[in-house]
C-alpha cells in the first residue's frame, strides 16, 4: 500500500516536473519571438519603396511587409514608404518580389536586439494646408508594441484599407510615430575641429564669448552689411536636421520654435517637449547647435550672430545613441520639416551606414529612392533642400575610394575598401534637386579637406582652416551657453541657408527653383553665396 502510493508520488512528480519543462520551453519561445526577448532574434530596419509614390503605394508596401513576416513601423502615405522591421536574412529579397513593391533595402548592418517602440508625437503644425492625402489620425498604441501583436508576424495578414491606414501604425504628416562621432576630423558632417584627431574624440574645446567680434564669416557671405528684413524673416522657417539643438543657448532661445521641432530617431517623429534637443553623448552632439546659431542667432551685441538673424528655426534631431544618421531619420526628418512649412532644409551630415549609395546594390538603390522621394516631396512643398558637400577632399565627380563603409561596424573591423565611380551618391548630398555647398577658408580658397564636383555648379561659402586658430574659424553656439570654433563643409551648408532664409524673406511666393535661381545670381568671387542686394 505504501509502495503504490509513493509510486503514484514519484509519478506525480515527473509529471509536473514534465509539466514544468513544457512551460519553459514554452516561455523561452515567446521570449525569444517578442522585441527585446531573450532569444536569438536580432533585428534589422528597411525601407520599403512602393511603386506608387502615395498613399494607395504605402498600403501596398504595408501589405506586403506583412505578408513577408516582417513588421511595419512608420508608413510615409506621402511618399509611398515605409519603414519595416524583420529578423529574416531573406526579408528584403522576398520583398523585392512583392506586387507594388518598387525596390526594398536594409538600412543598417549592425542590428538590434528589439524593435524600437512606437511614440506617439505631436501633429505637424504648418502654416500652410496639409497634404490632401494626409488626414490625421486618432491617437493610438502602437501595434508594434501592443503585446497581443507579438508573434503576429507569423499569421496571415490582416485586410488593409488602400491607402495604407492602419490603426496604431505611426503615420507620417499626422503625428504618431544617426554622421557618426568623428572621421579622419569629421564631427557628424563636416565639423573639422582637430584635422589629426582620432575617431570618437572628445568635444571641441571651448572658446570665450565672442561678442559678435572677428565675424570674417558673416563678412564674406554680405550679413554684415545687408538689411535684413527682420519681420520678414520672422515667418521663414529653417529647418536643421542635425544632432538637436539647444534651444536654451542665449543665441538660439528667440530663434527655435518648438511647436515644429521634434526628434526622427528610430525614423518616427517624436514633437514631445524638448525631443529635438541634443544628447550629451556622442561628442558631436553640439554639431547642430551650432550650424542652427550660425544661420539664425540673435543679433544682439552677445555671442555670435547669424546670417539671418530673426528666422525661426526648426529642431529635428537626427542623431541617436548609436551616433548614426540612419536614412530612416533622414527621411521622417525631410517629410517632418516639409510638413511644418519650412522654407530652407539644412542637412550638414551624410547618411549612415554608408558613405556612398550605389545604384547597382539592391539595398543601397532602395535607400537612394526612398531619400530621393523625400527630397522631391519636400521640393514640391515650397523647400530648398540645402547639403553639405563633405570633408573627404574628394572630386564627387571621379573614381574615388571608400575605406570605411559601413560606419556602424563592430569595433575592430576594418571594412574593405571599396573602389567607387560617380554613380555611387553621397546622401542626401548628391540627389537630383539639392543644393549642395562647397567650403572655402578666410582666404576665399578652397581648403583641402572639402569635396567639390565642378561640374554641378554648387556655391561655395565659409568653411574655416581646421589649420588656424578660432579666428579662422567659424566660431558659433555650443551646448550650455558656451561657444566653439569649427571648421567644414557643415558650417559653409548653414551660411548658404541662411541666405536662402533671407533671399526667401524677400521673396515669400518664390519656388525653390527661383530661390536657387536668385541666389546663384548673387554669388561673388569664386562662387561665394552672398546674401543680394535689397532690389535685387
Amino acid at each position: 500500500m505504501l509502495g503504490q502510493h509513493a509510486d503514484r508520488r514519484r509519478g506525480a512528480g515527473a509529471a509536473g516536473a514534465l509539466h514544468v519543462l513544457v512551460l519553459l520551453a514554452l516561455l523561452a519561445l515567446l521570449l525569444g519571438a517578442a522585441p527585446g526577448g531573450t532569444g536569438a532574434r536580432r533585428w534589422i530596419s528597411y525601407l520599403v519603396v512602393a511603386s506608387r509614390a502615395d498613399a494607395a503605394g504605402a498600403g501596398a508596401a504595408v501589405r506586403a511587409v506583412r505578408e513577408a513576416g516582417g513588421r511595419p513601423g512608420t508608413v510615409h502615405r506621402q511618399i509611398g514608404t515605409v519603414l519595416a522591421w524583420s529578423s529574416a536574412p531573406d526579408f528584403a529579397a522576398r520583398l523585392r518580389n512583392a506586387p507594388g513593391v518598387r525596390a526594398a533595402g536594409a538600412t543598417r548592418t549592425a542590428p538590434l536586439a528589439a524593435v524600437p517602440p512606437a511614440v506617439t508625437a505631436a501633429r505637424p503644425r504648418s502654416g500652410r494646408p496639409a497634404p490632401a492625402a494626409a488626414p490625421r489620425l486618432s491617437p493610438a498604441a502602437s501595434a508594434l508594441s501592443a503585446p497581443q501583436e507579438r508573434g503576429r508576424a507569423d499569421a496571415a495578414a490582416p485586410a488593409l484599407p488602400r491607402d495604407g491606414r492602419e490603426p496604431g501604425l505611426p503615420v507620417s504628416g499626422e503625428g504618431g510615430g544617426g554622421g557618426r562621432s568623428g572621421e579622419d576630423g569629421e564631427s557628424g558632417e563636416g565639423g573639422v575641429h582637430r584635422p589629426s584627431a582620432p575617431a570618437g574624440a572628445d568635444e571641441p574645446p571651448p572658446v570665450p564669448d565672442p561678442g559678435e567680434r572677428g565675424t570674417w564669416n558673416l563678412a564674406m557671405v554680405g550679413a554684415e552689411d545687408a538689411a535684413v528684413p527682420r519681420r520678414a524673416l520672422q515667418r521663414v522657417l529653417v529647418a536643421v536636421l542635425d544632432s538637436g539643438v539647444d534651444d536654451s543657448h542665449p543665441d538660439l532661445r528667440a530663434a527655435v520654435d518648438p511647436r515644429h521641432s521634434a526628434s526622427c530617431v528610430h525614423g518616427r517623429a517624436d514633437g514631445s517637449p524638448g525631443a529635438w534637443r541634443p544628447l550629451s553623448r556622442p561628442a558631436d552632439g553640439g554639431h547642430g547647435t551650432h550650424v542652427a546659431a550660425t544661420v539664425a542667432a540673435a543679433r544682439d551685441g552677445r555671442g555670435v550672430a547669424g546670417v539671418a538673424p530673426g528666422a525661426r528655426i526648426a529642431a529635428v534631431r537626427l542623431l541617436g545613441d548609436a551616433g548614426q544618421y540612419y536614412t530612416e531619420n533622414i527621411v521622417c526628418g525631410l517629410l517632418w520639416a516639409a510638413d511644418n512649412g519650412a522654407r530652407v532644409i539644412n542637412n550638414s551630415y551624410f547618411a549612415d551606414p554608408w558613405k556612398y549609395n550605389c545604384p547597382g546594390d539592391p539595398d543601397q538603390a532602395a535607400l537612394i529612392e526612398a531619400v530621393g522621394r523625400a527630397v522631391a516631396y519636400a521640393r514640391s512643398r515650397g523647400a530648398v533642400v540645402v547639403t553639405s558637400a563633405g570633408n573627404d577632399g574628394q572630386d564627387l565627380d571621379a573614381v574615388r575610394v571608400d575605406g570605411r563603409s559601413p560606419h556602424d561596424h563592430p569595433d575592430g573591423v576594418r571594412p574593405r575598401a571599396r573602389r567607387l565611380g560617380p554613380e555611387c551618391l553621397r546622401l542626401p548630398g548628391e540627389l537630383p534637386g539639392v543644393l549642395g555647398v562647397t567650403a572655402v577658408g578666410p582666404g576665399g580658397t578652397r581648403p583641402a579637406y572639402s569635396n567639390h564636383a565642378a561640374g554641378r555648379g554648387w556655391p561655395a561659402a565659409p568653411g574655416g582652416d581646421p589649420y588656424g586658430g578660432p579666428g579662422d574659424q567659424v566660431v558659433s553656439a555650443w551646448p550650455g551657453g558656451r561657444y566653439a570654433a569649427l571648421s567644414g563643409t557643415s558650417m559653409a551648408a548653414a551660411h548658404v541657408s541662411g541666405v536662402v532664409a533671407v533671399i526667401a524673406a524677400r521673396h515669400p511666393d518664390a519656388s525653390p527653383d527661383r530661390l536657387q535661381e536668385l541666389l546663384n545670381r548673387s554669388l561673388g568671387a569664386r562662387g561665394v553665396a552672398r546674401i543680394p542686394g535689397p532690389g535685387d
